[in-house]
């Protein structure tokens, strides 16, 4: 009988957790000034395990190393919001790849489970910003 409410239990948490979330890293917008520095493609998953939200990623054709990864939160998917937080990328390279996790609110954590986090990756000559993507289902799976 313990042993069936302690399964009971663990499939309740597991179907409670947001399932993973994935995106695909493109170059933010560009203007005249930043077109140079900002170039390559990437891509991103994350999954929430209560609060804490674990990103990994890989990253190709930068023009400079990497240096920074930032999440945000955005009031609608397209849309630039507040900076939730951040993590270095180790190594420092035009291409590797990444992880780290960051700390979030009830509030930030609904946002994930609903796709409103996007992650940013930084760059020596883009500091505002090199690659972003927004963190949504895979297919089939919202």
């Amino acid at each position: 009988m313990l042993q069936a409410l302690l399964f009971t239990l663990a499939l309740a948490a597991a179907q409670a957790a947001p399932a993973p979330m994935r995106a695909r890293l493109s170059p933010v917008p560009v203007d005249a000034t930043t077109q140079a520095a900002i170039t390559g493609l990437g891509a991103v998953t994350a999954t929430l395990g209560g609060t804490t939200l674990t990103i990994e990623g890989t990253y190709k054709g930068l023009q400079t190393a990497a240096t920074t990864v930032k999440v945000f939160q955005s009031p609608q998917r397209g849309l630039r919001g507040p900076l939730v937080g951040q993590f270095a990328v180790a190594g420092g390279a035009t291409s590797g790849s990444f992880s780290g996790t960051v700390t979030l609110t009830r509030d930030q954590a609904a946002a994930f489970a609903n796709g409103l986090l996007y992650v940013q990756l930084q760059s020596e000559k883009a500091p505002d910003g090199n690659l972003w993507g927004w963190l949504m289902a895979a297919k089939g799976r919202r």
